[in-house]
């Protein structure tokens, strides 16, 4: 039985995923394929490389710094969220919190990143074979999201947010052969997605992708249909989901180090809530 996880972005909402991602460590619990979009790509670096408590400290150590977020960043890089700073500057071997490249290029699992094509608004896939030391541009990439960051080029072609064309990858996972998933979400599971504000702001900075511009326009009806996907491989037993079980203060753009940390306990509170029946899906046989 090939099991699978799938991880959910959310900008500074992954801070529950990465309590989840952590626990695993502790458990010892691996998957034979492992996929995630935006900021659940970059968590799922660190989980695969074995750096437990490392995405931590990208939620509550490293936001101090103006480079990683804010008005300085958008005015020195054009991007809202420093992509450069968190999965270069930082991330790189010789910098702060470096990501151990090898240990992720070794581990045995498949993994497998999320990015959006601006020119044709489809979603791609890539895997770390994409990916070199100090060279992250596909997790960028995947991060980047429209209006608030440039998109950024791989093989020359501009790529935007990974979750802006398939956030919770499920639908993949299953193609790649996956008989069972556990899916991270980082909303909760009554959670529906309204129709983008600021139209015009995301029109004006994103005009040169038209694609992009519709698929922001019509994201909430994709995504309200992509999470009713997940909740029915839950009523089939083909999925195992968490999802935060309390109501969260913590959004997109928060940079409230205590609000990280309370969202992160709140994964690890989920996580010890479910572990045995997670334990029981991951063994029984369908």
């Amino acid at each position: 039985m090939k099991i699978g996880l799938v991880v959910e972005g959310g900008g500074m909402k992954c801070a529950y995923n990465a309590a989840i991602l952590d626990a695993f460590l502790d458990h010892n619990i691996t998957f034979a394929y492992c996929i995630g979009a935006s900021g659940g790509s970059g968590n799922l670096a660190s989980y695969l490389a074995g750096q437990r408590g490392r995405n931590l400290r990208f939620f509550t150590e490293h936001i101090h710094s103006p480079s990683y977020f804010g008005l300085r960043s958008f005015l020195k890089t054009g991007d809202l969220f420093g992509l450069q700073y968190i999965y270069g500057t930082l991330t790189n071997s010789m910098g702060k919190d470096p990501l151990d490249f090898p240990a992720l290029k070794n581990n045995p699992a498949e993994y497998e990143v999320v990015v959006t094509n601006a020119l044709t608004g489809k979603a791609e896939y890539f895997g770390k074979e994409a990916m070199a030391q100090d060279d992250y541009r596909l997790i960028m990439a995947s991060s980047a999201i429209p209006a608030a960051c440039r998109p950024v080029e791989l093989n020359d072609i501009p790529y935007f947010d990974g979750g802006l064309s398939d956030a919770i990858p499920v639908s993949r996972a299953l193609e790649k052969g996956c008989d069972r998933l556990v899916v991270i979400l980082s909303k909760m599971r009554d959670y529906v997605r309204k129709p983008q504000g600021m139209r015009l702001f995301y029109t004006m900075r994103c005009h040169r992708y038209p694609q992009i511009i519709s698929l922001i326009d019509h994201r909430h009806t994709a995504y309200n249909q992509n999470l009713q996907e997940v909740f029915a491989l839950e009523r089939e037993g083909k999925a195992f989901v968490f999802a935060p079980s309390h109501p969260i203060h913590a959004g997109t753009y928060s940079m409230n180090e205590q609000a990280e940390r309370d969202l992160y306990a709140l994964g690890m509170e989920d996580f010890n809530k479910q572990k045995d029946a997670l334990a029981a899906f991951m063994t029984t046989y369908l």
